[in-house]
């Protein structure tokens, strides 16, 4: 019989995401990476999504960065989505850190954890993402069981898709983010028997005030400042 947990987080395996995806893990028992839903994409054509990319600060601004991915048919499963090495975002992307964020306090140590995950080779960008976000966790004193959606027995779509995870994972409440509101449907969780916690989180500011953006990558966050996220911000324990 599976040991009941806390609280279970489920999230699609975003591309180095913001300091919120985190706070998600941290207030979380366990957290299932979503890989068996459909790739999301930004606008018709397009292959852009939070699976492949991500803003960080390039002079002063937020701007996007992005793992490219080799074109897919609408509707395919985010463990469908396949790295496109052809092209040199690698090397794009450690160029650009070492540009804008050279001068910030925590460079060195953010770099020595970022090269070999950027560097790091798997074709597979949600197997990618799934390694990244967990090594970051780790470095920032964060953990949680994790799980993949697809090594998992579940049903349902949306809200019955939601509850059946929670269920395989053995929890007892599911923890959903501030953005849940316009696509689940709470009742059913208190009808199921599962515990509904809204995340509220808020981004804090960290670093130097001044140079402060939120909504940004994980990768800023490391930059500016890098500590365990109970020591940078210990009010926001659960």
């Amino acid at each position: 019989m599976m040991t009941r947990i806390g609280q279970v987080a489920i999230h699609q395996p975003n591309f180095f995401p913001w300091l919120g995806y985190f706070d998600k893990i941290r207030r979380s028992d366990a957290f299932v990476f979503l890989d068996e839903v459909a790739y999301a994409r930004a606008g018709s054509g397009s292959m852009g999504s939070w699976t492949n990319r991500v803003r960080i600060a390039i002079q002063g601004e937020p701007r996007w960065i992005t793992c490219p991915i080799r074109r897919m048919p609408l509707g395919s499963l985010i463990s469908a989505a396949r790295i496109d090495d052809g092209q040199p975002w690698r090397e794009k992307l450690l160029r650009t850190l070492e540009l804008n964020y050279r001068r910030a306090p925590n460079f060195g140590t953010a770099m020595a954890l970022l090269v070999p995950l950027i560097e790091y080779r798997d074709e597979n960008l949600a197997a990618y993402n799934m390694g990244v976000i967990q090594a970051i966790s780790g470095h920032l004193g964060i953990g949680a069981r994790f799980l993949r959606q697809s090594e998992v027995e579940y049903s349902g779509n949306a809200t019955d898709l939601l509850i059946s995870l929670v269920r395989a994972a053995g929890g007892e409440s599911y923890l959903a983010g501030g953005g849940a509101s316009g696509y689940q449907e709470d009742a059913k969780f208190a009808e199921a028997g599962v515990g509904l916690v809204m995340q509220h989180f808020v981004p804090r500011c960290y670093g130097e005030s001044k140079s402060f953006l939120p909504g940004l990558s994980v990768i800023d966050y490391l930059m500016r400042d890098g500590r365990r996220l109970t020591e940078a911000f210990p009010g926001d324990q659960s």
